[in-house]
């Protein structure tokens, strides 16, 4: 026995032939089994010198086969595929042993059964637990064995899965081993590895019960295992079996392995689990939520749940979960999704390719165009204008390419100001010119500007530095006199006269302003992308960007004061550079008046303020009288005690109709950080008993810092009323442009059905009175009434990772699904730090959701009456739904968050445009 390991190991012993009743378990029901056979459980130590030490004698509960039912207990027969088989000695001493032990063995079983099932009748009286609670729990238990269809159970195949489906099957076996190789010391894996060996990493803790439970369900009690014993518990954990699956997720709970789950071992799994999916809310109220699952699976109050009963619940979990359920499939959605998988050519396949993309980007095409068009056009006429000078004798091909660049660059820096004069831009957006000019694209356009910019810069100022100006200064000085004599002066420059000159100087100091300014305005810098050391962390962040954009005031004096100094042009009316900047930069100065005046005219003094999990700051004001604007809008803020000068963008989150502005701020930046400390200074401490919230109103606080707003400004989302179902998508902070269109939505046609409800019941008192004198004010109301009914449905998918950031919003969606009688809008919450639903780590939190909504009407995660979803959408499922709902209608997409998404939802617009009539039109908010 030396290979055998110094741990413990117990296997069943022979029945005994004698047919008397002995209790053999400790649930009170076993006491009516009275024609069980007999087993006991023999726990012996097998020590290295062959000796034997005898640890235990214990009766063990079995299965009647007889009977069909199986009693509670903790082991199986001697052919339990669980059991290990052990290598027994031929000794001679081992059997004579073992027989000897037999009768002892079993007098003591029968003596200890018989003592126990006194104990546990004179308990169950003494807790009120009487005969007729376990025939209860046995009739319920035989109707939920004759209720578990071969259909559900096929459906919850799909569920409780250990491992997700990607790393099942040879493939997952193999990344195993190799993990394996990786963490094995002496050829054993060590229970503190497991979790990473078998792609845990992130749920180590949940990955340890994992671990103790298929030990016990092998008995062996062993801190590292074998690859044969790693591969025997991926086995198990793969199991294509539901049943399976579900009795090691039920031994995961039974730790005391007696058949049963008490209340405190529920509240352990609820914790364990709510470890594992971040749920940090959801561990403190572990408790509560544990009360629950009893409450219900315990109705007989017993005070414990088997495994019969676990299994009810998961099966039959999509009846409580009948609150924002998805949308159901129609015939006429498959017969268009058929007609996408019909085989097209290649050919075919790329004209429509070609034919969707010239249809969602011909307005941005055809302003490409023109903006090309017109660069190359001057590029083309200043290159042949200066081409025919007498200089180009001397300079060559450089002096035409830096002058055609020059032109380009007047047009250019003349253009980039239009798409930033936002009032300008947002009054657009309402004239017949918004149906061929893409406003929405206004920054990615002065981006594309600035990049053309960048290359007219290297093109004018490269050409000069490197080489026109060194021809000139190398040119004999017979062939200056004969074509540039006088244009420099009497006698030929050098190179320092040329660079140190006005014209020079200024263009010399514009590129280094320039440069600058676009370095600091990429992602990397005005993100924090780039980490600096102090001191020269100052010029990354947001403050970097906004600061050094105010260097082109100083660009512009300059470059009106190169353009006048020219070589070669002496007349005013020649000298182009100002007849370029002259209206954008009026137009720009004026809109930068307008903002001064207007957010002095625009007084709003603070109602209320609170700090939300997430480092969310909600901020909500007095309404100006003047201040009118569209949902989906948003304003600028500034706050005098962070900065005098600083204004940022933020979405407008109150409707219309409020009397009242809010926005929500989330620190992601500099200035934000500073103004949530600013506010958190200002905030009273939670008071006891309450929110653990920082809040502050004009009743608890009368000093709060000053705020000023400017606005509001157009967004893509202000467009929504002109679709007939909407599909808004959010991702974080990204819900804040559509909380208001929710809310405005809501109000619009509450009010639009009140309205039509008092024109129904004027027309029928005009009938009765009247006749049809009044059908002529009727005709005129209805068309109002179509075109503001417009917008049918909203469908709301909000995608956030952390728990707390359903508080943000907590009020507005409980508002909108209470005063939503006719299910016009559907809300979607999904959190993707917790596990997919399916996965055993969030079986139970899935349970514990149903039930309590099923209970109490609101959800265990968010706190609000919608329903939380697990991990990330499924968007190709989300768009089939509601294309299979709303066929042939026009259904705008509004996104607002990563770039990440919005290149899967244009996609995915673009594929269900194809196969049927229903069509999507996306757009995305930049932030």
């Amino acid at each position: 026995m030396n290979g055998v390991p110094r741990h413990e190991r117990r296997w069943a012993s022979d029945t005994v032939p004698d047919k008397a009743a002995v209790s053999t378990g400790t649930s009170p029901e076993t006491e009516y089994n009275s024609f069980s056979d007999e087993y006991v459980e023999v726990t012996l130590d097998l020590q290295d010198d062959h000796t034997i030490v005898l640890r235990g004698v214990e009766p063990i509960t079995v299965i009647n086969v007889n009977d069909g039912v199986a009693t509670s207990g903790n082991e199986t027969p001697a052919s339990d595929a669980r059991s290990p088989t052990v290598r027994r000695s031929s000794s001679n001493r081992l059997r004579q042993f073992s027989q000897e032990l037999k009768a002892e063995a079993f007098a003591k079983a029968r003596q200890f059964s018989q003592e126990l099932k006194a104990e546990l009748r004179r308990f169950s009286w003494s807790h009120g637990v009487s005969e007729t609670a376990l025939v209860a729990r046995d009739l319920r238990k035989q109707r939920a064995q004759l209720d578990r269809s071969r259909s559900g159970a096929k459906k919850a195949i799909r569920g409780l899965k250990f491992i997700s489906s990607k790393s099942n099957g040879v493939d997952g076996w193999n990344e195993v081993q190799r993990n394996f190789d990786s963490f094995a010391k002496d050829g054993f894996l060590y229970r503190t590895d497991f979790a990473q060996c078998i792609g845990m990493r992130d749920s180590k803790e949940f990955a340890l019960e994992l671990f103790d439970a298929l030990s016990r369900r092998q008995r062996l009690k062993v801190e590292k295992i074998s690859r044969d014993e790693l591969y025997e518990f991926w086995s198990q954990i793969t199991d294509q079996s539901f049943d399976s699956r579900l009795q090691i997720f039920f031994d995961m709970v039974d730790k005391n392995e007696d058949g049963r789950i008490a209340e405190e071992e529920v509240k352990e799994i609820i914790m364990l689990s709510a470890s594992a999916n971040k749920l940090s809310r959801l561990k403190e109220q572990a408790e509560e939520y544990a009360a629950l699952i009893m409450e219900e699976l315990d109705p007989e109050r017993l005070g414990y749940i088997e495994l019969w009963q676990l299994e009810t619940l998961l099966l039959q979990k999509d009846t409580y979960l009948n609150y924002s359920q998805a949308l159901s499939y129609t015939s006429q959605a498959l017969s268009q999704n058929l007609q996408g998988l019909r085989k097209r050519s290649p050919i075919r396949r790329m004209s429509r390719r070609l034919l969707y993309y010239l249809q969602e980007n011909w307005k941005r095409l055809w302003i490409l165009t023109l903006w090309i068009s017109i660069m190359m056009g001057l590029f083309t006429w200043k290159f042949i204008q200066y081409k025919r000078k007498d200089a180009y004798h001397i300079m060559g091909y450089c002096l035409p390419t830096a002058k055609g660049a020059a032109e380009t660059l007047k047009f250019n820096m003349a253009l980039i100001l239009l798409p930033v004069c936002r009032n300008t831009i947002t009054w657009l957006r309402s004239t017949k010119l918004a149906y061929i000019v893409p406003f929405d694209d206004n920054i990615n356009f002065h981006k594309t500007i600035a990049a053309a910019i960048v290359i007219g810069v290297i093109l004018h100022a490269g050409d000069h530095l490197a080489c026109d100006f060194p021809r000139l200064v190398n040119a004999p000085e017979y062939v200056y006199k004969k074509y540039l004599n006088g244009v420099f002066g009497d006698h030929k420059p050098t190179y320092g006269d040329l660079v140190i000159g006005v014209e020079g100087m200024t263009g010399i100091l514009m590129v280094v302003f320039m440069a600058i300014a676009f370095t600091l305005a990429t992602k990397w810098f005005r993100r924090n992308l780039i980490k600096l050391p102090k001191p020269f962390n100052r010029l990354t962040g947001f403050n970097a960007f906004w600061y050094s954009h105010h260097l082109f005031v100083i660009v512009y004096l300059l470059l009106i004061i190169h353009g006048v100094n020219l070589y070669f042009v002496h007349k005013w009316y020649l000298k182009t550079t100002w007849m370029y900047l002259a209206v954008p930069i009026l137009l720009y100065v004026g809109e930068r008046t307008l903002r001064f005046f207007r957010s002095g005219l625009y007084t709003v003094h603070l109602i209320k303020v609170a700090i939300y999990p997430g480092n969310v700051l909600t901020l909500q004001m007095s309404k100006p009288p003047q201040f009118r604007y569209k949902s989906g809008q948003y304003m600028f803020v500034q706050c005098p005690a962070v900065s005098p000068f600083e204004w940022h963008p933020f979405s407008i989150t109150s409707a219309p109709d409020n009397d009242y502005l809010s926005v929500h701020i989330r620190q992601l930046g500099d200035w934000t950080q500073e103004l949530k400390r600013v506010f958190s200074e200002a905030c009273e401490p939670p008071v006891a008993g309450k929110s653990g919230l920082l809040r502050a109103d004009e009743t608890t606080k009368k000093s709060l810092p000053k705020l000023k707003i400017d606005g509001p400004y157009g967004a893509p989302a202000q467009d929504y009323r002109k679709y007939d179902v909407l599909l808004l998508v959010g991702l974080g902070i990204g819900a804040t442009p559509f909380i208001s269109i929710l809310k405005d939505l809501l109000n619009n046609i509450i009010k639009t059905e009140e309205l039509a409800d008092s024109v129904s019941d004027s027309s029928r008192g005009s009938d009765l009175s009247v006749g049809s004198t009044d059908s002529p004010s009727l005709n005129k109301i209805s068309p109002k009434r179509k075109k503001t009914l417009k917008t049918t449905n909203a469908y709301f998918y909000w995608v956030t990772r952390e728990q707390g950031s359903f508080d943000w919003f907590k009020g507005v969606m409980n508002e909108v699904d209470e005063l939503d009688q006719r299910g016009v809008i559907e809300m979607h919450n999904y959190l993707t730090s917790v596990y997919e639903e399916g996965d055993a780590r969030s079986a139970l939190i899935t349970m514990v959701q149903a039930l309590n909504h099923a209970k109490n009407g609101f959800d265990v995660v968010s706190g609000t009456r919608v329903r939380t979803h697990f991990a990330r959408p499924n968007w190709k499922k989300v768009f089939s739904k509601i294309c299979s709902k709303h066929c042939n209608g026009r259904i705008g997409v509004f996104y607002c968050g990563a770039p990440v998404l919005a290149k899967e939802l244009s996609k995915l617009c673009f594929e269900f445009n194809e196969k049927g009539s229903t069509k999507f039109e996306f757009h995305k908010e930049h932030f």
